[in-house]
């Protein structure tokens, strides 16, 4: 099945692109704040600040501390029981509060189904996990990874 380039995400790091499959059906709200972003070219240069072995890789704090967000609205949660955290799940970080997800979100190295209910999946990683597997660990990381670049598909250079 080919991918609806309005709904996939390309994230370049240091080893290589990870190619997003975005899910409106599931997180219309989500979506929809994570390609308005992109589109801004929030997250080119953003730090993985928080990347847990066996769990985890999060990003989209300009801070790099965990605390920072965009300047648009927090977005509510829109949670699915259609769709579970597995390996390559693309999920909103937040604070305690489940409506207060705003630009941060994680990819799961692993399966993480304890989070289902809990957080907002917007997105699966369809090719490139390898790379996102290479991500250098720590809370934070001694010497972060960052997003090189991140588009929309639809956007993205002819070229690529």
């Amino acid at each position: 099945m080919a991918l609806d380039p309005e709904n996939t995400l390309y994230l370049d790091l240091k080893d290589g692109r990870v190619v997003i499959e975005l899910l409106p059906q599931v997180a219309p709200k989500h979506v929809e704040r994570i390609k308005t972003l992109t589109r801004q070219g929030f997250y080119d240069g953003i730090v993985f600040h928080r990347v847990i072995d066996r769990f985890m890789a999060q990003t989209g704090d300009p801070t790099g501390t965990g605390m920072g967000g965009s300047k648009l609205p927090d977005v509510p949660a829109e949670f699915s029981d259609s769709e579970s955290f597995t390996r390559g799940a693309v999920g909103m970080a937040r604070s305690q509060n489940p409506d207060s997800a705003n630009s941060q979100f994680f990819i799961c190295f692993e399966d993480s189904i304890f989070l289902d209910g809990e957080y907002t999946l917007f997105g699966r990683v369809v090719k490139g996990m390898e790379f996102v597997d290479e991500i250098k660990r720590g809370e934070p990381p001694v010497d972060p990874d960052r997003i090189i670049r991140m588009q929309v598909a639809a956007d993205a250079d002819k070229k690529n």
